[in-house]
């Protein structure tokens, strides 16, 4: 690990010197990319000299300690290589996580897609209450929200809605939340009291541009219609809605909700890179599954993942055991006490691997 980070330390010398050099600066490109660089080594390098300096006060207070016959002196330089030690090793296991392979998704917008699975109104209704929840966590990130496709019905809830979140780092955090979210309360619809179980599928997929999946127009077949409203009226006299299906995949994405048949297709084809995109990566997850035993963040929609319980005010996230009784607080978008142990966990997890 020390001959990586001394190699590592190299390179963040040299980049420094390549971003204030005038010729380097007259290739914005080049120095974007090195200023991209330099902030990614930047956390690894600091730390590695914080450790580097313990390290020294270690040495040196040693050597010290060989030559003096004053105790009192003495005791206060062991005090003060104890205390060291500790901060060496702090630096060392954070060294050991900074430098775990990055997912090269981390840093990508996303595009969220909800949808009410059992439970019927219920789970629309459900769907409704985590849009709201991720809305307003994106707010307190300082994110930027974007609608892109929805199918609300009559009372308020969203048989899905598809919606994209832009800020630095979002899928980094929020790529913890795909699976499915089960919702045990009294429904709205419920006259007579009792507690149902209904259950709403959350899917986190990292935005990606046209040149990171090479999308063959010939593969495509786009329908226009005309766009519908809950209950199934129409909202539009247009044929305005786009449905687009991607022929070798089966994949099939429909946005009505602009005016603009430009403006849907648009959307249409921005959910529709991040559908396929996801469906490769997926399939290179399951090429590399035996080397990695954990399932958190693994984009499995299929895994039970959280429970919300309303007559507890509980929050139960299954894949770490964590349960916390602020329900309130966590649709309110505070959020973050979960992502946090789940980022834990995921680390703890690729280092006993030894990735």
């Amino acid at each position: 690990m020390l001959d990586k980070l001394a190699a590592l330390e190299a390179r963040f010398v040299q980049i420094s010197e390549k971003i204030s050099d005038p010729a380097v600066i007259a290739d914005i490109d080049a120095w974007r990319g090195y200023c991209k660089e330099h902030s990614e080594l930047e956390p690894i390098i600091n730390e590695y000299r914080s450790y580097k300096g313990y390290l020294e006060t270690i040495e040196d207070d040693n050597a010290l300690i060989a030559g003096e016959t004053d105790k009192e002196l003495i005791a206060m330089l062991r005090e003060e290589i104890d205390e060291a030690q500790k901060a060496a090793e702090k630096c060392r296991t954070s060294l050991r996580v900074l430098l775990l392979p990055k997912d090269p998704n981390d840093e990508k917008n996303v595009i969220m897609e909800i949808r009410g699975g059992t439970g019927g109104e219920e789970a629309a209704l459900f769907a409704a209450d985590l849009m709201r929840m991720y809305s307003m966590y994106a707010e307190k990130m300082h994110w930027k929200i974007e609608v892109l496709s929805s199918n609300p019905t009559e009372l308020g809830g969203y048989k899905e809605i598809s919606f994209a979140i832009e800020g630095k780092g979002a899928y980094s955090r929020l790529k913890y939340e795909s699976g499915v979210h089960r919702v045990q309360r009294v429904p709205e619809t419920e006259s007579g009291g009792r507690i149902h179980t209904s259950a709403v599928t959350v899917a986190v997929l990292p935005e990606v541009e046209d040149i990171e999946v090479d999308i063959n127009r010939n593969d495509l077949r786009i329908d226009v219609f005309r766009a519908g409203g809950p209950g199934g009226q129409c909202v539009n006299t247009t044929d305005s809605a786009v449905r687009i299906t991607h022929l070798p995949t089966g994949i099939v994405v429909s946005c009505q909700d602009e005016k603009s048949q430009l403006q849907n297709k648009e959307k249409a084809m921005k959910i529709l890179r991040s559908r396929i995109y996801d469906a490769m990566e997926a399939e290179r997850r399951r090429e590399i599954a035996d080397a990695r035993k954990s399932q958190v963040g693994s984009g499995d929609r299929s895994e039970r993942i959280r429970t919300y319980n309303f007559p507890q005010s509980r929050i139960t996230d299954h894949r770490i055991g964590l349960t916390l009784y602020k329900l309130d607080r966590f649709l309110d978008g505070e959020l973050d006490e979960v992502i946090n142990a789940l980022i834990t966990n995921d680390q703890a997890e690729k280092l006993s691997a030894g990735e």
